[in-house]
């Protein structure tokens, strides 16, 4: 089996090197910067250059580009995707994407199932990606709704085969709700949160809840702001909800009221404890 990948930053490169770890798979990749390609190369990440020729040879296509360069790639290469290739994404957001692409997908013979890895980290670019980024990770996938049990089983049994933990199956609408929340929502919060003037005076004052509300407030500002728009009307909801949530506790802080105070902060005790028992 040939695997070609279109973009080799911290996602495209971890899933390079996970299919060549794990499998006798080919790996054919590409990326914009001509020294990221070589590197691919010389570390075994790669068999050679994905290019409009060889692209066709590829049993699978994993795109790992921006949602909008996503589109843009789909649109100028359909007709020169091998005729039942399966083509996978792996951007953050999925309903704008798999809507352009699933009309390429029908118009020109071949399978596209929207993706979405749930592993990263704050750094970004080949030189962070390795195989074990993946390892235990839940792989999103939004496919078409009449697509074939068998097209699917085939690209599960892929992702499980390089690492991932899971494979989850659901719509675009639900991947783009949800990961509002999940995603979005967290990177925002800890992107707002650092910009107090008190975050520069933080050291030997500041532990574990630190680090974690701080972790993501480093990213890839040019990435998550096109996620953002994307994603802007689920995401608004997000936020509004928070908003609105933090105000009660403004308001118990202001009015002095401990018992309300107590209360809000039981209940978010009680929340956290039931949505780990699943409930």
């Amino acid at each position: 089996m040939t695997t070609g990948i279109i973009g080799l930053g911290l996602i495209g490169g971890s899933l390079a090197k996970a299919i060549k770890e794990n499998t006798s798979y080919k790996v054919l990749a590409f990326d914009k910067n001509q020294s990221v390609n070589l590197q691919a190369k010389l570390e075994g990440a790669s068999d050679g250059v994905l290019n409009e020729e060889n692209l066709a040879d590829c049993d699978f296509v994993l795109i790992a580009l921006y949602p909008k360069a996503t589109i843009d790639y789909i649109k100028a290469n359909a007709a020169k995707f091998k005729k039942g290739a399966v083509v996978i994404d792996a951007a953050g957001v999925k309903i704008n994407i798999c809507e352009a692409a699933a009309k390429l997908a029908k118009k020109h013979g071949f399978t596209f199932i929207g993706g979405h890895p749930m592993a990263g980290t704050q750094n970004s670019g080949f030189r962070h990606s390795r195989s074990s980024l993946f390892k235990g990770a839940p792989m999103l996938l939004t496919p078409c709704p009449d697509e074939g049990i068998k097209t699917l089983e085939k690209a599960k049994k892929f992702f499980m085969k390089i690492g991932f933990g899971s494979v989850v199956f659901t719509t675009p609408e639900e991947h783009d709700r949800r990961i509002a929340y999940t995603s979005q929502l967290a990177h925002v919060v800890s992107n707002a949160y650092v910009k107090s003037p008190q975050a520069s005076e933080h050291r030997g004052f500041s532990a574990g809840s630190y680090r974690d509300l701080t972790r993501v407030a480093r990213l890839n500002e040019e990435m998550w702001a096109e996620l953002f728009l994307e994603n802007r009307g689920n995401l608004l909801l997000e936020i509004d909800f928070l908003i609105n949530s933090l105000g009660e506790y403004k308001t118990a802080l202001e009015a002095g009221d401990s018992e309300k105070l107590k209360a809000l902060l039981k209940e978010g005790a009680e929340r956290k404890e039931r949505v780990e028992r699943g409930n």
